[in-house]
This record gives C-alpha cells, structure tokens and sequence, in this order.
C-alpha cells in the first residue's frame, strides 16, 4: 500500500522523534478520564482503545506505523486506568453541609496571609469523633498564639464546609483539587486557638515546615510590606504576604510565575550550587586533576535542588521541577547535551505516573509549555544558525544578535502560554515577554542571589547590605509589573474557551514542535481551526453562580451588570474575566430592568428580540399570586431559594433544587444553550458524596 509505505518512510527520518509522544499518549488517556463523565463511558473508552489496538495489529503490516500506533493506544488506556486508580486510591471522607464543631487537630503546614492579616493551616483532626483525614482552616492572627510550630496541637471552634466546587463553566475548582489532596472540610476559626500540646511528633517533615514558617516571617521582616511577599515567596513559595494589587498586577503583566516556586527558582538554586561547588573544589590543584569534579558538582547541586524543594513545601509544581532538574544533573554527569525535548519528555513522564492529576492543573501545562517551545524553537535549523558564535563579530553587533534572540524567545514562549492562560484564567497578558526580558535576569541574577547570601549573613548578623539590595530589585520589579499593567491593551480577555478549541490547540503545538520534517506544517489547519473556535467563542448573556445569589447580565456594550454589584472582589474578578467584562455595574442601572427589595426584573435584548429574567435578592417570601404571575410572564428566573411549584416561567427554573444538580450556570440566548458546572450523571469521584459529620 503506498500510502502505508510513505507513512513509514516518513516515520524512519522521524524514529528519533517518536519518543517524545510517549507523555502524550498517557496524557490523552488521563485527559479522556477527565472529559468522560461516567463510570461506563470510561470503561467503554478504555474497550475501545483495547479494540482499536487489536484492530490496528490485524490490519496493518509489521512495522514502525504499528508498533506506534498500538503503543500510542496502549498508552492512552494506561493513562485512563491510572488516573481513575489514583482518583480512588485518595479517597477520605469530607463533610456534606456547613457544621460549627470544637476541633482538636494537630497542624501539618502554616501559610501566613500576612496581607489579610490571617494565618492559614493545614490541619489533621486527632479529636475521637473526628473523620476527617485533612482540613484547612483560616485564623486571625490576633486568635493564634505565639510561637505555633507544625506539629503542635491545637483546640478551637471552627465554621467548617466542604470543599466549594466551581461557582462558574470555566471557574477554579476547589472541589477537585481538594480531593486529590485529601482536604475534606475548609473552614474559619471562631475564636481563640489554644495550644494543647507544644511538643510535636518531632518528625522531619514538622521540623522542615517549622523552617519554612521562620524563614517566611523572617523574609517579611527584612523586607517592609508586600515586597517581603515576594521575598517570601521566592524562598518558601508562600505569597501570604502579596497584597492583592501587586498580585493582580504580577499576573496583569505575565510576571506571576515569577511567584509560583517552579523551574526558573529550582534551576537557579541548582545551577548556582552547581557553579559554586566547581569553582570551590577548582581550588584544589588535587582534586582538579584527580576526582571526578562535575559528577561531585553535580551531586551537591542536587542535594541543593532536593532541599530547597522541601522548604519550599514539596508541592507538585516544585517537585516536578526538581525531578527535571535532577535530569539535567544526570545528562550533564553522564556528558550528554542538558536541554533537549528527551529530557523534558522523561520529566513530563515521570510526573504523569507519580501524580496523573496535575495533567489539567494550569502550573503543569505552563511549565512544560514553556519549556518545549523554548528547546523546540533553539533547536530549529534557523534559529540555531542565527544564534551562533562569529569571531569576526564586534560586542556591539554580539550584543544586538544576542537581545533580540532574546526578544524571540520570549516572544516564542508567550505564543506557547497564551492559550493556557485564556483557558484557564481567561486573561493573558499581552506585553508578558517584554516584561519578563527585564524580570526574569533581575530575579535570577540580582534577587535571588543577594536574598540567598542575606539569608547566610543573617545568622552573622550581617546581611543588612544584602537585604537593601533585595528590597530595591523587589521594588522595581512590583514597578515593573504595574507599569505593564497599566498600559492599554495590557491583558486581553477571552470568554470560557471550550474543551476541543483547546485540545486541538493543544495538540497541534504539540506537533509542531515535535516533528522535525515538513510534516511538522500538517498542525497549522487545526491550530488555526482551533485558535478561530476560541476567538470566536461567544460571551455568555448570562451567568448564574451555584448558589443562586450572584446573577450577571450582558448588556450591550462592554458591560456586565450584577444582581448584587457590593460582592466581593474574588465574586467580581471570576464574573468579569469569565464573561470577558471589565465593566461591571448594578443591575438597577441596566436599561430596561426593574428592581425593589425582593425582586429584580430586567429585559435582555437579543437578536430575536428581549427575553426577560426575573431573579430574587432577599430572603423574604413573595406573597404566591404575585410571585406566580411574575414567573409566568418571564422567560428565566433565578432564585437561591426553593421556589413554589406554580412558579413556572417560559424557559428556565434556576432555584436552589436545580442549582443543586447542575452548579453554576453560563447561558447562551441566541440560541438557547446552558452549560452547567456539574455534567449530568457525571460520576467522578470528588462529586460523590462520603460524608464525615461532626457532632454539633
């Protein structure tokens, strides 16, 4: 078949590529067990990759073509039984309503949100008629005593709930996360803690938490106000002390992964190592000549990189860094070329094995974004030619080569995010790799450097210099960030993008990036396909959060306006970058809406002319007739309370039993389409209810 013989001719020049789809067909298997609601549509994916296995070793030749194939299927059916094993394996109990109890716990972690003036700590219940695995619960400072230490034991009385689903289509979900980390309850302290025992268990694990804390409170003492956040955050990960403006501007500007403990820290910390150790034990002319100097380079610097990731809290993005960093340590010992997309691959691999879930965690799909699209773009025959060394070069001329290779690349890697970004945070700033040409060599550089070196100095009471120095990058870095954040068009906002619009995006850059033959430019029909399904992805007329009490509407224009416009600022935020609003005002000041106390009113003009909502706003009932007669003469009504069974309108009934089954609410108009938070039917695990109660 000359088909098939073209096929893997093709496949020969590209043998030395197919590795690299080895990640891909496990992630496309974890991705289908996210996707697939139910229990049976996962057993039923899996019969079909099983059956398509078989087929393709029936009907094709022997060869390349095939043996990729049915391993590419055989990977994606172990992707799918992986995840749904790990998905049951951290199953916990976790608390099915809102309870007050009188808790005794002892504390694993603290995180201070010294910009809310809270403290915030993982806990895990002791008390005898607990069930809980795990909690989190917010403190006041001013209700927490001093000193508290991970592994002490702690009484109070706490407001817990469980884990708060996705409020919105396209919103964070809470609820998935704290299942895979075992969270079953959230919750605040009413009162004051008391310290029940202090002496801990005296595990490792307590003694590098407690250096995690000190080094936090000890990193925003030096440095004044939310700089020493972001001074914080660089050593332990902890952005406690981040006010939310900076923190808004860093994410404005395409700087916030500069905050997120990740591969630019962990590969610092280790190249620094790496090039201490080497231009220490170069001092010894016998140790030069004699010991295998970059294997004991490459040693120290992994015990660097190993424990800096333990104070920085061992979080799966800061693991996944390490363990690619550890990759880089063995190539580099084992004298192979360091960065190469093999080496990003077995990283991606390793991570996927150990935990499947963070495939659809934004941090995962950014890092190894970046990093494929900065090797795949080196590597390209062009750019490499563009990038190489010329003797007859002046340094002006090596310089100017050398900033917009720069330029480029960031450039390059901007294009590689963007699309994360829009899905899940539906914002992507526009100037984020002019931003981070000066930010990320003044963070790596400056900052981490001179913070690293205070720290030491610290314990000889002579890191003041070094702080100072610290707290000016830090300044200018927060400047930086506002700076890009205040100018025009500095974020681009994009309405909830859909499942296949990414996927095809997805894929195709993966392809592009890959495959070294002219085959590589078979992405560019899908990735445009899927960059025009996600541009011309229409904003939601409406949006109704899962509890009912926060209703937006489109009105025409650039503005959104709220049922309840004084909610708070995290409500507002996710409303505003889910519809891609900036504008958001009351529903009182929308044209054609009618609103008192109890009820609110208002016609939503559409191409097939207005569809009128009706939505309540107080707890108070409506006497039946009136409330009966406004149903039926609405289209849509939405309520965060049970509403009467004569209350029928033309479309719609949004009340609390509904809102219950379905979630959070994104409703297209013209035509009419609901997309709901929670699937019908939909079986994972985190959506099961095993319930631990504790008594009142």
């Amino acid at each position: 078949m000359p088909v098939i013989d073209r096929l893997e001719q093709w496949l020969d020049l590209e043998r030395d590529q197919l590795v690299l789809w080895l990640p891909v067909g496990l992630g496309c298997g974890i991705a289908g067990w996210f996707l697939i609601p139910t229990r049976d549509g996962w057993i039923g994916f899996l019969l079909f990759l099983f059956a398509m296995a078989v087929a393709l070793m029936a009907v094709l030749p022997g060869g390349r073509l095939r043996r990729a194939l049915v391993i590419f299927q055989l990977l994606m059916a172990g992707g799918c039984l992986l995840v749904w094993w790990r998905a049951e394996s951290v199953t916990t109990p976790r608390l099915d309503r809102p309870e007050v109890t009188q808790l005794t716990a002892r504390i694993e972690a603290i995180e201070r949100l010294a910009a809310r003036d809270m403290v915030r700590l993982t806990l895990a219940p002791v008390s005898t008629q607990g069930l809980l695995k795990r909690i989190r619960v917010n403190v006041d400072e001013a209700n927490l005593p001093s000193p508290v230490q991970p592994g002490m034991r702690v009484e109070f009385r706490a407001r817990l709930m469980p884990p708060a689903p996705a409020a919105l289509p396209g919103a964070y979900d809470f609820q998935r996360v704290a299942w895979f980390r075992q969270l079953g309850a959230t919750g605040t302290a009413l009162g004051p803690v008391k310290i029940v025992d202090r002496a801990g268990s005296g595990g490792f694990l307590d003694w590098i938490n407690g250096l995690r804390a000190r080094l936090t409170e000890h990193a925003q003492q030096r440095v004044a106000g939310s700089a020493g956040g972001v001074a914080a955050a660089l050593v332990t990960g902890d952005q406690g002390g981040i006010s939310e403006e900076d923190a808004e501007a860093m994410r404005a500007s395409g700087l916030a992964h500069l905050l997120s403990i990740s591969g630019l820290h962990v590969g610092a910390v280790v190249a620094g190592a790496m090039w201490l150790a080497l231009r220490l034990l170069a001092l010894s002319p016998t140790l030069a000549l004699r010991a295998p100097v970059p294997l004991i380079g490459a040693g120290i610097a992994a015990v660097a990189g190993i424990s800096y990731t333990l104070l920085a809290g061992a979080e799966v993005p800061t693991v996944r860094s390490c363990i690619a960093a550890l990759l880089v340590l063995i190539a580099l010992a084992m004298g192979r070329e360091a960065m190469t997309l093999r080496l990003v691959a077995t990283g991606a691999f390793i991570v996927l094995l150990l935990w499947p879930e963070a495939l659809v965690s934004p941090s995962f799909q950014l890092s190894f974004a970046a990093v494929t699209a900065l090797i795949a773009f080196h590597e390209h025959p062009r750019i490499k030619a563009f990038a190489r060394r010329r003797e007859e070069e002046g340094p002006v001329l090596r310089a100017g080569r050398a900033f917009i290779l720069l330029l480029m690349t960031g450039v390059a890697v901007e294009v590689a995010l963007t699309p994360i970004a829009l899905f899940h945070f539906h914002r992507a700033g526009i100037y984020g790799s002019i931003a981070n040409m000066i930010a990320i060599p003044l963070t790596t550089f400056v900052i981490m450097p001179f913070e690293a070196a205070a720290l030491v100095l610290d314990m000889m009471g002579a890191g003041s210099i070094c702080w100072y120095i610290v707290n000016i990058g830090l300044n200018i870095l927060l400047n930086i960030a506002h700076f890009i954040e205040n100018q025009p068009g500095s974020t681009a906002l994009l309405p909830t993008m859909q499942d296949g619009a990414f996927g095809l995006i997805v894929i195709a850059g993966l392809w592009l990036c890959v495959w070294r033959t002219k085959a590589r430019w078979a992405a560019a029909p899908p990735l445009m396909v899927g960059v025009a399904a996600a541009l011309l992805t229409p904003s939601p007329d409406l949006l109704v959060t899962g509890d009912g009490r926060h209703v937006a509407v489109r009105a025409p224009g650039a503005r959104l306006h709220m049922l309840r416009p004084r909610a708070g600022d995290y409500v507002r935020n996710m409303i505003g970058s889910i519809a891609a609003r900036r504008q958001l005002d009351g529903l009182d000041d929308m044209p054609l809406a009618r609103c008192n106390a109890d009820l609110c009113s208002a016609d939503i003009v559409t191409s097939n002319g207005p569809r009128r909502l009706l939505a309540t706003r107080s707890p108070y009932l409506v006497e039946w007739r009136k409330m009966v007669g406004a149903c039926a003469q609405a289209d849509i009504i939405v309520s965060d309370r049970r509403l009467p069974r004569g209350c029928k309108p033309r479309w719609l009934k949004a009340d609390r039993p509904m809102l219950a089954r379905t979630g959070g609410l994104a409703i297209r108009l013209h035509p009419f389409v609901v997309e709901t938070v929670r699937r019908p039917h939909d079986d994972h695990p985190w959506l099961r209810i095993s319930p631990a109660s504790y008594p009142r």
